[in-house]
């Protein structure tokens, strides 16, 4: 499912779909994130999504929540390079941040040397079974758009069992009105359905909302929505 320097003036885009086709016809929805960071390591492709920066709704969740981790623990999905997990550790969690990418764990830990934050490779669709209600945050941007349905839903469910007791999640996604198509590549918008599936781990809705991202050329739609686990 994220320094600052200038990409390409080539279409990033054209060589991320031909890894995507590959991936998805060879029947590993998830296959196309290692060759593609792999590629930009070697400076032969660049990250679509990579800003150098946290996500702007993300902070803006935060800066509204006054959000404080007190050394808690947390967990940022599909972490790629690192800007969400940095700024997430910069508000006093205690960071573990993971990705299927090897390539991109190796790039997050040189683009911040001496972090704080626990880089691992993990697979979202196989986690640690300690991840099992572990985190107090849990930080999903952008990562389960970035996946087809099979495996999305699958995807969901893991993502919403790692909310610890009296946790939070929040998730930030493209957004898709119902009956939408979602189209051919990546990112795959997410409808409202979707988005309220994290409730079915037993989560709570505590916002849904469907926001302007004016953050990106051209506006679009995305779901900025925090759930809550109950106490006990």
């Amino acid at each position: 499912m994220s320094a600052g320097e200038e990409a390409p003036s080539a279409d990033p885009r054209s060589g991320t779909d031909r890894l995507v086709a590959r991936a998805l016809s060879a029947g590993d929805p998830t296959g196309w994130f290692e060759p593609l960071y792999a590629a930009a390591e070697q400076g032969t492709a660049v990250v679509p999504w990579d800003r150098g920066a946290p996500h702007w709704l993300l902070t803006a969740w935060a800066e509204e929540k006054v959000l404080n981790g007190g050394a808690r623990p947390a967990l940022v999905v599909g972490c790629g390079l690192g800007a969400d997990a940095e700024y997430i550790a910069g508000r006093g969690f205690a960071v573990v941040a993971f990705d299927t990418s090897a390539s991109a764990i190796r790039a997050a830990r040189r683009r911040f040397p001496g972090s704080a934050v626990d880089y691992r490779v993990a697979d979202l669709l196989d986690p640690p079974a300690e991840w099992q209600e572990a985190f107090d945050l849990v930080v999903e941007s952008q990562t389960v758009q970035s996946l087809p349905d099979p495996p999305r839903r699958d995807a969901i469910a893991r993502i919403g069992h790692m909310v610890a007791p009296g946790g939070t999640l929040v998730v930030i996604a493209l957004a898709r009105a119902d009956g939408e198509e979602p189209g051919p590549w990546p990112p795959w918008p997410i409808t409202r359905a979707e988005v309220g599936a994290f409730a079915e781990t037993g989560l709570e809705p505590v916002r849904i909302d469907n926001v302007t991202d004016a953050g990106h050329q051209p506006p679009g739609r995305r779901w900025v929505a925090e759930f809550r686990r109950p106490d006990g």
